[in-house]
């Protein structure tokens, strides 16, 4: 038996360190030392302020989450570690679906081996780049396409840094933050504030969590665009102006989510195939633009409770597990 370190949400807006045992591993597991875990600030944030809807509580459920929504919850999605045992994979860098822990159990086929050419610290944001991905393959951008990104979180870095790889695509990446400007130029994207954002863009990705984000995503499309949506507004309710040219310029607004791979694509790739190619594509050094901030392991109940108030900006905030027990 291991002991480990976990952190779980009592109660919503509260979190704290608890010591768990962890079992031996099966034959078919494998036993994780965990390196570095990353937050998801839109879906953690909701989770940590208690803000999952009731009709979302199982779909929203994380593939190892323990405890339930609103509260007492251990959630979280984003974790790097070192195989200690089992399944012939001893001293393999893997990505998982974890929690943030210090170690763990899973069956060995549900993590996947982090490329040689990729740090682990980078690979946490496999799971941006996994959403990422499936946002493209829903939103299937054509060469030469005009495309804005409204909302330069770690979601929408992320689609963007991809799809600028399209030939002659021209991709803008839209934010109220002024100093995202650098972010972008570090991913090789344009950067504009709403305020300057193009017009006329022939594919809309939606990425701000926010009401205006999305209303700008609107506004920003060209006569019979597409705004895909690829945030996720949790509880709250979200208004939008339909009325005015929305019918007349035939504009469609549909979802992204990556509980699913995405229809074009899910007759052909498994979302094992799609998070290997997340991996693969973060041998792309221009990612580390995203990792902006990082703490020790101790201090998590704090860096939750900043993030989710919005009192801690930045993109992806990595969570240092090396020297904890």
């Amino acid at each position: 038996m291991t002991r480990a370190t976990a952190f779980w949400v009592d109660r919503p807006g509260s979190g704290m360190l608890r010591d768990e045992d962890v079992p031996d591993p099966g034959p078919s597991d494998v036993l994780v030392r965990t390196l570095w875990t990353g937050i998801s600030r839109g879906t953690e944030s909701l989770v940590f302020r208690g803000a999952v809807p009731a009709s979302e509580r199982d779909r929203m459920r994380a593939p190892f989450q323990a405890g339930d929504f609103p509260a007492p919850v251990k959630y979280g999605y984003l974790s790097v570690g070192v195989v200690e045992r089992g399944d012939g994979l001893e001293g393999s860098t893997v990505f998982a679906l974890y929690p943030h822990q210090s170690a763990y159990v899973v069956p060995a086929a549900s993590v996947a081996v982090v490329p040689d050419r990729v740090p682990p610290r980078r690979a946490v944001l496999a799971g941006a780049v996994e959403t990422a991905v499936n946002v493209l393959w829903d939103a299937a951008p054509l060469v030469g396409d005009r495309i804005a990104v409204v909302g330069a979180g770690m979601i929408g870095c992320a689609v963007a840094r991809l799809a600028r790889g399209i030939p002659g695509a021209d991709v803008v990446l839209v934010d109220v933050d002024p100093a995202k400007a650098a972010v972008c130029e570090r991913l090789g994207v344009l950067f504009a504030t709403p305020g300057d954002a193009p017009r006329d863009r022939d594919l809309v990705v939606d990425a701000s969590a926010s009401e205006e984000g999305l209303q700008l995503a609107l506004d920003a499309a060209a006569t019979e665009g597409e705004v895909v949506v690829a945030s996720w507004f949790g509880d709250r309710p979200v208004r939008l102006d339909l009325g005015a040219a929305f019918h007349s310029r035939r504009l469609t607004i549909r979802s992204s989510q990556v509980g699913m791979v995405a229809p074009r694509r899910r007759g052909t790739r498994t979302t094992a195939d799609r998070l290997a190619l997340a991996l693969d594509l973060l041998r792309d050094d221009a990612f580390d633009a995203l990792l902006t901030d990082d703490s020790s392991w101790r201090d998590l109940p704090d860096v939750m409770a900043a993030i989710a108030s919005g009192g801690a900006p930045g993109l992806c905030h990595t969570i240092d597990w090396r020297d904890a027990e």
